[in-house]
């Protein structure tokens, strides 16, 4: 048996974990984040999108925003970093500019990277150590990983179809649903009020969202739920019941069982692992 090992914390921008576990699962799920999860050791195999992946010791999975994937690891170590399109579109304002409609996609979904494992490696010393300052040096590796990923893995292009939005850049035609999402996760959505935001039927909200996101309405909601559980848990002490409940779900017991397949912790243990702050 390997020492199991779960640490989290955010920043501005950006969430780090790193674990150590003997094994784990994570079902089908995205984020509202760019993810790059950095395998330290042991097997780490799944699906990102429609593509089936194997990311082996020294490999890194590269998941786009709102990009569904899921997996399985054996003995596995990890390192991953979600950052918002919104810390990536800052760098890229501070490097050169950005511009309105503009798409920012990974070209590959596993890549083979010694920088990339060099600064997982380094956050997660950064971890173990506890030492004076963590905080700012993390703050620090995440902007250089941005940076780096824009110099070598993420495609930026133009399109007349992409709008800046408070969920990121959307495409402009679902922009309306996707913020009206934003503003009311926490209650009860059904297809019809969304697709109204959005001006469409239901039927072609239905069949464009899929079509461009990959995902259901339903499914994004979900996991838009999830991600907004997850900060409430880092950065707040409120019980989890009112946690479930400020994220839609009535029951916590429904709540816990929903965040334990996607994220492969309770959201106790979850939030146990919060690295301590004062670090």
């Amino acid at each position: 048996m390997i020492e199991e090992i779960q640490n989290i914390t955010s920043g501005a921008g950006f969430v780090i974990r790193h674990s150590r576990t003997e094994a784990c699962d994570f079902d089908p799920h995205s984020h509202t984040a760019f993810t790059v999860a950095a395998v330290l050791s042991g097997l780490l195999v799944g699906k990102a999108g429609d593509e089936r992946i194997a990311v082996a010791a020294g490999q890194t999975a590269l998941i786009n925003v709102g990009q569904s994937h899921s997996g399985h690891g054996d003995r596995l170590e990890f390192v991953s970093v979600g950052i918002s399109p919104t810390l990536v579109t800052e760098l890229i304002s501070e490097i050169g500019s950005i511009h309105r409609g503009t798409e920012i996609l990974f070209r590959n979904s596993v890549v083979s990277d010694e920088s990339i494992i060099a600064i997982a490696r380094t956050i997660s010393a950064e971890f173990e150590q506890g030492m004076l300052g963590r905080d700012t040096m993390l703050e620090s590796l995440v902007r250089q990983m941005v940076v780096h990923l824009l110099r070598s893995h993420l495609a930026i292009r133009r399109t007349a179809s992409i709008e800046i939005s408070r969920a990121g850049p959307v495409d402009r035609r679902l922009r309306r649903a996707m913020e009206f999402m934003h503003d009311n996760f926490s209650r009860d959505l059904d297809l019809e009020e969304i697709a109204g935001a959005a001006y469409l039927s239901e039927f072609h909200f239905a069949r464009m969202f899929k079509q461009i996101t990959g995902v259901t309405p339903h499914y994004y909601l979900a996991n838009l739920r999830l991600e907004r559980a997850r900060k409430l848990l880092l950065e707040t002490a409120l019980p989890i019941s009112e946690i479930a409940a400020m994220v839609g779900y009535q029951s916590q017991s429904h709540f816990a069982r929903v965040f334990r397949s996607v994220t492969g912790v309770t959201p106790r243990a979850f939030r146990n692992a919060r690295a301590d702050s004062r670090a």
